[in-house]
């Protein structure tokens, strides 16, 4: 193939291509493990960091699997995707009988809230699920709570106060305001009524100007937002066979009590733990835009000069720690892990053995991009493979149009100032000066030489006692064939075989 670029590379070219062999084959190797026989529940618990409290009864004797699922700190998106949604995926795979959140949060994002609402109502209707609330359940917390079968408090706990806010303080009243109200308030209204709350309890956590009451007593009047302690969400409302709590069902001690009160003490109790690795993929997936652009970057460059060297292994590097920490997350799969290994493939046969750069390359490429817009999709648990989120997809997409934005500045960026550097003057000089001692390249045209290496297409070639490195036209050369510099673009170096030495 023609390979265009600033710089050749002088180095041996059989090195090259064995450096970038080794490289793929150790990618490959990584894979591996995805080949192996499937883990029992009990390694797959103790390979994903979850921690097994069983119960009194043998194993053979307990009546299920319950997952704990800790909801602590501020909900975003690395709550969902690190923790919630692992758990969740985990508990459908293991056919759990239940789910407890055990939550103490202030909030966060509604996106992300939304999302949790979301998937707690795909869960098949087998698993069973609980809220702890161990001190607060606010704001976004409450949303998460009320779409789950029961819940239970702590003393002294809390759970309400849900308006929707910006980072940097309240909506401005208005139709923007009304729309974000209506769709948040629609979506959670309707997964509490499913669970058998009364949705008023949703809009008077929600609307300042909402009034709550239970028959003539004002609970919750105008100006205020909803907030109930332990004691006032475990009053009892309604008469006679229609008397039911007015939110909790419960107020307990702790998780152990929990567990008793609900029969499931019984049971095989995985607590999900947040792990060191699972806390640096969070970072990697918030860089993750970052990640992709210097992946992509450094495959240029590679693509762009001949052989294969550093920003190649580079670009490779980051595009593997890419990976690597989504599919700690558990969003990248064996799927997308497939995927990107055969781009990498196809995108090394072209760089490596084919003259030209065409449809192999190009179709590399698009396999590569697609498996990294699909490690960064959430799948929801339960859901067909097949079926991906419409809105990741897109927010997807965009992290990749992002990066490739990022890229393409970067580029603009090395055209423009790198050819001016003193150290890249000095490179070009170092490199391709001619053999007579000139550095006009023009003069090199003509000059025949005899190749030191294969062309395949890059390589060296030897043109008057001096080696220089050289690129094919058209077709691989052996080494030892007699070759001509046909062309001459700064300082790359074409060259063509001749029948004249």
């Amino acid at each position: 193939m023609t390979v265009s670029g600033d710089r050749p590379r002088g180095r041996h070219g059989l090195f090259s291509r064995a450096a970038f062999a080794c490289f793929v084959a150790a990618f490959l190797a990584a894979l591996l493990p995805d080949f192996l026989p499937a883990q029992t529940s009990e390694q797959a618990a103790v390979s994903s960091n979850l921690m097994i409290k069983s119960g009194s009864v043998p194993p053979g004797e307990t009546t299920g699997i319950t997952y704990v699922i800790p909801v602590k700190g501020m909900i975003e998106k690395g709550l969902l995707t690190y923790v919630v949604r692992k758990g969740l995926a985990e508990a459908v795979r293991e056919n759990a009988a239940a789910v407890i959140f055990e939550m103490d949060t202030p909030g966060g994002l509604v996106e992300s809230a939304e999302d949790i609402v979301r998937l707690l109502i795909d869960l098949p209707p087998t698993i069973r699920t609980y809220t702890l609330v161990n001190k607060d359940a606010l704001s976004a917390g409450a949303f998460i709570a009320m779409a789950t079968d029961e819940i239970y408090m702590t003393p002294g706990s809390r759970i309400g106060a849900s308006a929707l806010v910006l980072p940097w303080g309240e909506i401005p009243e208005g139709d923007i305001k009304e729309k974000a109200l209506s769709a948040t308030y629609a979506l959670i209204a309707r997964a509490a009524e499913a669970k058998g709350y009364d949705p008023k309890l949703v809009e008077a956590m929600m609307r300042k100007e909402a009034v709550y009451s239970i028959g003539d007593e004002i609970i919750c009047p105008a100006g205020e937002l909803l907030t109930l302690t332990d004691v006032s969400a475990l009053r009892m409302v309604g008469e006679g066979e229609e008397a039911r709590p007015l939110l909790a069902v419960g107020v307990v001690k702790n998780l152990d009590e929990l567990l008793e009160l609900t029969g499931r003490a019984k049971t095989n109790v995985v607590m999900l733990e947040i792990t060191w690795s699972e806390k640096l993929a969070r970072w990697i997936a918030a860089l993750r835009i970052l990640f992709l652009a210097g992946g992509l970057f450094g495959l240029y460059i590679e693509i762009k000069t001949p052989g294969f060297g550093v920003p190649g292994i580079l670009g490779l590097l980051l595009l593997i720690v890419f990976f690597w920490g989504h599919l700690v997350a558990g969003l990248a799969g064996m799927e997308e892990l497939l995927l990107f290994a055969v781009g990498a493939v196809l995108l090394a046969v072209e760089i490596l053995l084919i003259p030209g750069f065409g449809f192999v390359g190009i179709a590399g490429i698009l396999c590569m991009i697609g498996a990294l817009i699909l490690a960064m999709v959430q799948h929801n648990p339960g859901a067909p493979a097949y079926r991906l989120p419409t809105m990741d997809l897109q927010s997807s997409m965009f992290s990749m149009a992002a990066a490739m934005g990022v890229t393409g500045g970067l580029i603009l960026v090395l055209a423009r100032f790198l050819p001016k550097s003193a150290i890249f003057q000095r490179i070009v000089l170092a490199e391709t000066s001619a053999p007579g001692g000139t550095d006009d390249s023009e003069a090199h045209i003509g000059m025949t030489g005899t190749a030191l290496t294969p062309l395949h297409p890059s390589g060296a070639g030897e043109f008057g006692g001096a080696r220089l490195s050289v690129v094919a036209r058209g077709e691989f050369i052996d080494a030892g064939s007699p070759i001509v510099i046909a062309e001459t673009h700064g300082n790359r170096i074409v060259v063509d075989r001749t029948d004249h030495p």
